[in-house]
């Protein structure tokens, strides 16, 4: 493959910096069968599915892991905890600035309070373990931290729950299942009122799920690891589910990863490309994705090259992108 291969072209108008409200009031391309795209809302989920059907969402929360921290030159640090390291939150994987003028074990500071030292570069080589400098690291996140909006949002967020997801409950991620964004509690309600069984897994969303593939070949990617975790029961739900409809690509990974470790939590290093043989998905709810990014192989692997004829349609009428943005239902080919 060439990178080539999972390019287009975004138009920056079409980057959503805001998410709408009632959060099932976002658009939804549907492309259930070969027939023509059908343009509805998240709301009209209730007519596209069936009794019978399993709907399975990443259940994880955000943590607000970006600290504006000081060195005790004076100058501006940032650091955005990507992943806990221990068991008591001291130990973090994390993207530290300025990464190329921080001095081995700096310590950042907070309106003059020690809170974070920097440690040895990661394996990855682009991140640092660091650690928190505090009895209560939790604590403190939820008094200095702030939520980890990706880089394109540039609009401030005034509810920081509209980064959440409903149904979130253990925080531990750096970035939102941004397609269950789009759940109310209604809509689960109606839901599951049809007939439709809603489960959960948890997959802990790190940025290198969103980053550019920098490679000449897409293949060539180092994907990094991340958390994941699956109830056998859901995966016995699942076996027996009329569809299993996956809720973003997290939820998928996690399934996936389940069903072709055969391990029901641990780390997981799945790399979704063309040519994978799916084994428990048979329909993808997510957003619109960045190009040249290893989600957007996934899709490929999931629908083929239809993902480009589905992206055009977006784009030309003019569907909100990315993490705030509009939704589409695919079915694998």
């Amino acid at each position: 493959m060439q990178l080539s291969d999972i390019d287009y072209e975004l138009p920056e108008r079409l980057i959503a910096q805001h998410p709408l409200e009632p959060r099932d009031s976002a658009r939804l391309l549907v492309a259930l069968d070969e027939g023509p795209l059908q343009h509805r809302q998240i709301s009209d989920l209730v007519d596209v599915l069936e009794a019978g059907d399993v709907l399975v969402v990443n259940d994880t929360r955000v943590l607000p892991a970006r600290l504006s921290l000081h060195r005790k030159t004076g100058g501006a640090a940032e650091v955005l905890l990507l992943e806990q390291r221990s068991s008591d939150f001291r130990l973090w994987e994390a993207l530290v600035k300025p990464a190329s003028k921080l001095k081995p074990d700096e310590v950042l500071e907070y309106f003059g309070k020690r809170v974070v030292r920097v440690g040895p570069r990661t394996e990855a080589g682009d991140t640092f373990v660091v650690e928190i400098l505090d009895d209560k690291p939790l604590e403190l996140l939820q008094r200095i931290g702030s939520m980890p909006l990706p880089p394109y949002i540039r609009s401030l967020l005034t509810d920081v729950e509209r980064y959440q997801t409903i149904y979130a409950r253990r925080s531990a991620s750096a970035a939102a299942p941004t397609a269950g964004l789009h759940f109310t509690p209604e809509l689960m309600d109606r839901l599951v009122s049809k007939g439709v069984v809603v489960e959960t897994v948890e997959l802990v969303v790190g940025l290198d799920t969103f980053k550019p593939i920098s490679t000449d070949d897409p293949l060539d990617h180092l994907i990094h690891s991340e958390f994941y975790s699956v109830d056998q029961r859901v995966l016995d739900i699942c076996a027996d589910a009329k569809r299993v409809i996956a809720v973003g690509t997290t939820a998928t990974r996690a399934l996936e990863s389940a069903a072709s470790s055969g391990q029901l939590s641990g780390r997981t290093s799945l790399f979704i490309t063309p040519g994978y043989q799916w084994k428990v998905v048979d329909v993808m709810m997510t957003n619109f994705h960045l190009p040249k990014t290893s989600l957007l192989l996934m899709i490929e692997s999931f629908i083929g090259s239809r993902w480009r004829d589905i992206y055009a349609e977006a784009i030309q009428q003019e569907y909100r992108f990315l993490s705030f943005g509009d939704a589409m239902l695919l079915a694998r080919q």
